[in-house]
């Protein structure tokens, strides 16, 4: 009989980890996390800085954008600026779609 083990991390604005355990539970090296802090998609917790050190922190509500970056690149072959992109797009997607329900909600729905 094989038994699994799973774990869950409550992703939120308050707890943080380190860049080996973005790059760990994402698939992602630590190169392409770095990568993804250069072009703005994942900011430490301190704020941006000119070096990245082993010792920046990130809240955990990243790993999900480190995963879909990853699920990005392998999926569609994409380089680092593709998934800079695709990831720029989803989150006004996402913006755009949060606009509309609280528009909606709000009953100020243009016709």
């Amino acid at each position: 009989m094989m038994m699994q083990v799973a774990s869950a991390v409550w992703l939120n604005e308050t707890e943080l980890c380190s860049i080996e355990y973005l790059a760990e539970v994402s698939g992602l090296s630590v190169t392409d996390i770095r990568d993804l802090v250069d072009i703005g998609a994942i900011l430490p917790a301190q704020g941006p800085t000119d070096d990245m050190d082993e010792s920046q922190s990130f809240h955990l509500r990243y790993v999900v954008t480190a995963k879909k970056a990853r699920r990005l690149r392998d999926d569609f072959e994409l380089d680092r600026h593709g998934v800079a992109v695709a990831l720029m797009l989803l989150r006004r997607i996402q913006d755009l779609e949060a606009e509309l329900q609280s528009s909606i909600a709000g009953g100020t729905t243009k016709r």
